[in-house]
């Protein structure tokens, strides 16, 4: 018995010597396999290309799912859009600190000058957009986007600032801008949030003659005279509109039977059946020439000019058409449109329909119209 317990007592120790060596050695083993599978983790994620995503900080109906989504399957990327209110916001955003959250805007043409002298958008290699001489030569020569000889963007889309009205209230379509004035519209007009209000009312007071381009370097005396003309039109005015979708709203909802607007409003609202007519005033209107343009912030400069590229491609311009209703830059955008679309967009007579648009400019005293806009809005 002694010795068969000292067989006992000898041999337990060594059975859990072993025991212990192995439960180490196999919770070793697994931190092991843990650590393989971490790293093989790691690996996988540092091969898997990231998705890049393409930011926009464009006016209304300039991403639409419609077109933007060939984009992305063929470069496979994201487009991701911010939509801007006024020019003076698109300005603001990008000195104000934000110039690097947006890879392609859409100033129009009486910013997209300071904006490319200043530094803020990145040269565009003209060669690099194969349909660049196709785009209107009228357009493409003009020299807001070129800056010491260097190109900043791409003309895109233009158009008017139409005067919107519901045909069920307005039996025909108003001659001037100053029918807005009408007591009769008490509280059933809207204006828009932007100085082309301010242009609009300075044609009323004949201001664009016999030089149109005076309305944008008007004198401190007819800024004054301006102010108190459209404090004149505030009892008719029942809001005033910052976005394309809250006119249209307005309108849907009968709030309003009149307002400056967009092609693209018209263009919405006639999808949905509303009766709502579109004209240009005797007085002419002011309207605008859209350019793309990557910024000099952006990390995604190369996938930002390939957008450029297939913005101006006729079949991507004809599809933009489709959705805002706005003229394309590139005229041969036609070969994919009605005889009836090609009239709707003007097509048929450019030089004609441009000569009733005194398209937006560079304004040198910016800060004064604002400061006139701002205080006419502040008014009771």
């Amino acid at each position: 018995d002694i010795g068969v317990t000292g067989v006992q007592t000898c041999a337990l120790p060594i059975f859990q010597l072993k025991c212990e060596r192995m439960i180490y050695g196999s919770g070793q083993m697994k931190r092991r396999w843990a650590m393989l599978l971490l790293a093989f983790t790691v690996f996988l994620g540092s091969c898997a290309k990231k998705t890049p995503t393409l930011n926009l900080l464009v006016w209304e109906g300039y991403a639409d799912p419609s077109f933007v989504k060939g984009f992305e399957e063929k470069y496979h990327c994201k487009v991701s859009a911010s939509y801007m209110g006024s020019s003076d916001e698109l300005v603001a955003k990008l000195r104000g600190g934000s110039a690097a959250n947006y890879d392609v805007i859409s100033p129009s043409s009486d910013v997209a000058t300071s904006i490319a002298s200043s530094g803020l958008a990145a040269e565009v290699d003209v060669s690099q957009i194969p349909d660049y001489n196709s785009l209107s030569r009228q357009l493409r020569d003009l020299p807001l986007v070129k800056v010491n000889g260097k190109t900043y963007g791409v003309p895109f889309m233009w158009g008017p600032n139409p005067l919107l009205y519901d045909s069920s209230f307005c039996k025909s379509a108003p001659q001037s801008w100053a029918d807005l004035w009408d007591p009769k519209l008490k509280g059933k007009i809207s204006v828009w949030d932007d100085l082309s209000t301010v242009y609009m009312a300075a044609q009323v007071l004949g201001y664009d003659k016999p030089d149109p381009a005076h309305l944008y370097n008007l004198s401190d005396d007819e800024l004054d005279k301006v102010k108190a003309k459209l404090l004149e039109l505030k009892p008719n005015i029942r809001k005033m509109w910052t976005t394309g979708g809250e006119l249209t709203n307005l309108f849907q909802n009968h709030e309003v039977v009149a307002a400056m607007g967009w092609p693209l409003m018209t263009n919405q609202l006639r999808k949905q059946n509303f009766p709502i007519g579109e004209t240009i005033p005797k007085e002419n209107t002011t309207g605008w020439i859209d350019h793309l343009m990557v910024t000099a912030a952006s990390e995604n400069k190369d996938l930002a000019m390939k957008f450029l590229a297939y913005m101006v491609e006729a079949k991507t311009q004809k599809a933009v058409t489709d959705v805002t209703g706005y003229t394309p830059a590139n005229p041969t955008a036609a070969q994919f449109m009605t005889d009836e679309e090609k009239k709707s967009l003007h097509l048929d007579d450019v030089d004609g329909y441009q000569k009733h648009i005194y398209f937006w400019q560079n304004v040198p005293r910016r800060a004064k119209y604002n400061e006139i806009w701002n205080q006419v809005k502040a008014a009771q």
